[in-house]
Parts: structure tokens; C-alpha cells; sequence
């Protein structure tokens, strides 16, 4: 019978499947497959454009319950609610009400099949949105104004804290206030007493490099991700992999 390794599950909209994407050098997927190699499978699970209501609907189908010959979710990271704080504007469809984001987001972390693995669940706050540099995209593919607003995603942000704060167990990985903070950080000239970075009235400063797009991320803000990360990733000892060390299969090699 194969030996499964058990599984690092990254859940949520594109913000995770680009993740998996080699940009400016840094792969956040293939830095958290090294940092766990030979003991765990990251896994991921982002599916572009999905708010919290899609990835419900189809979160039996994801994620199947336990089985014995089958891998174990020792961690899930869940980043849902950036396609959430979308308008609701004719010529997109994609928001949640925020209070529904906020059931469904707990909806999803305590399913019974996620439950049935029992993972440690990192909930990831979505990062800061670059107002001002989406609003030019949005209009030129013919929305009559943003698609989102930078104080509205920073509110979906605020309310996935919460349910963090809520739901026994859940660890918060806040990506909205370490991007914001990585920029500010390498934003000279940025007035704390201004707008934010990223709103109207304010500058863009670093979110330039940092959110390209204004709403997806820069290897760079990957690598920041990362590193909130990591450390919620217990490190394994020596023995503890799934399949023995090859000086264990050759003994007596140097």
C-alpha cells in the first residue's frame, strides 16, 4: 500500500493560485514545499475569481473526509474575501454582502470535512488593494468605474480578523497589515496623517511594486507572505520523515 504524506492545503481565489507561480526569483508555494520537504504535500487548492460562496458550494467535492490509506490535513490556509468586497455593480457579479462573507467564512473552517481532518487552519486576511491603479484597468475593459474599493476591501480584511478572534483555534496570518506595512516601509515620503497608500487622494508608493495590478501580488509580497507564514509551520526532527535517509539505507557510507 502507498505511504501518503500528509498534506499543506492552501484554499482560496487566485491570490493562491498564482502563488504557485515563479515570480521575481520567489515561489511562495515552492518556498513552503522546501521548508516542509519529505514530510508534508502543499497542496493547492486556488481557484481564480471564487469568493466564499463558490468555494462552499464546492468545498465537499474539494476537500473528502479522512481515510486510512488516504493523506491528513495537518495545516489549511483559507485567503477568501478579495473577490468578496467586489461592487455590486452591473458589469460585476462577484461580491458577497459582508455579513454572508462572514458566515461563510466560518462555514468553511469548521465543515465537517475539514473538522474530520482536524488541520491547525491559518485564516489569511486578503491583502491591501491598490485603488488607484485598478481603477484605470477596471475602465478600460469597460467597467464604468472599480471594481473595488480600497476602504471596502480593507473592511473585509477587519472582518476576517475577527472571525479569527472568534472561532477557537484559528490563527490569524494578517497579510493586509504586513503588505501595508512592508510598503509604508519603503515609502520615504509616506504622511501618516494622509490617506492610506493605495486610496484615493493618497499615493500608491511601494503597493506599485508590491501589487502591480493593484489587486495581485509581486514575488516580492509573496516572500512577505511567506514569512508570516513560516513560522506557524512547526519544524520537523531529524527521523521523522515519511521515507528513511539515504545514509539510513547505506550504512556505513560518510
Amino acid at each position: 500500500m502507498a505511504k501518503p504524506y500528509n498534506q499543506i492545503v492552501l484554499f482560496g481565489d487566485s491570490l493562491f493560485q498564482n502563488a504557485s507561480e515563479v515570480q521575481g526569483g520567489f515561489s511562495f508555494h515552492g518556498a513552503l514545499q522546501h521548508h516542509c520537504i519529505r514530510f508534508l504535500d502543499v497542496i493547492n487548492r486556488g481557484f481564480s475569481g471564487y469568493n466564499t460562496k463558490n468555494a462552499l458550494e464546492y468545498l465537499p467535492q474539494i476537500f473528502l473526509p479522512p481515510s486510512s490509506s488516504g493523506p491528513q490535513i495537518e495545516y489549511l490556509l483559507v485567503l477568501l474575501g478579495a473577490n468578496d468586497a467586489a461592487l455590486p455593480i452591473p458589469t460585476n457579479t462577484q461580491g458577497v454582502p459582508i455579513e454572508q462573507y462572514k458566515e461563510n467564512l466560518i462555514k468553511i473552517i469548521t465543515h465537517d470535512h475539514i473538522k474530520a481532518h482536524n488541520p491547525k487552519i491559518l485564516l489569511v486576511t486578503p491583502p491591501p488593494l491598490d485603488e488607484i491603479r485598478l481603477t484605470p484597468l477596471d475602465t478600460a475593459v469597460g467597467h464604468p468605474q472599480s471594481t473595488r474599493q480600497a476602504a471596502v476591501s480593507a473592511a473585509y480584511s477587519e472582518t476576517a480578523r475577527k472571525v479569527a478572534a472568534e472561532v477557537p483555534g484559528v490563527v490569524l496570518i494578517d497579510l493586509q497589515k504586513a503588505i501595508m506595512d512592508k510598503a509604508i516601509s519603503l515609502t520615504p515620503d509616506f504622511d501618516a496623517n494622509g490617506s492610506p497608500l493605495g486610496h484615493p487622494g493618497g499615493k500608491r508608493g511601494a503597493l506599485e511594486q508590491l501589487l502591480p495590478d493593484g489587486l495581485h501580488m509581486s514575488g516580492e509580497a509573496y516572500k512577505v507572505f511567506f514569512d508570516i507564514v513560516k513560522p506557524h509551520i512547526d519544524p520537523f526532527p531529524e527521523g521523522k520523515e515519511v521515507f528513511p535517509r539515504w545514509r539510513e539505507l547505506n550504512p556505513g557510507t560518510l
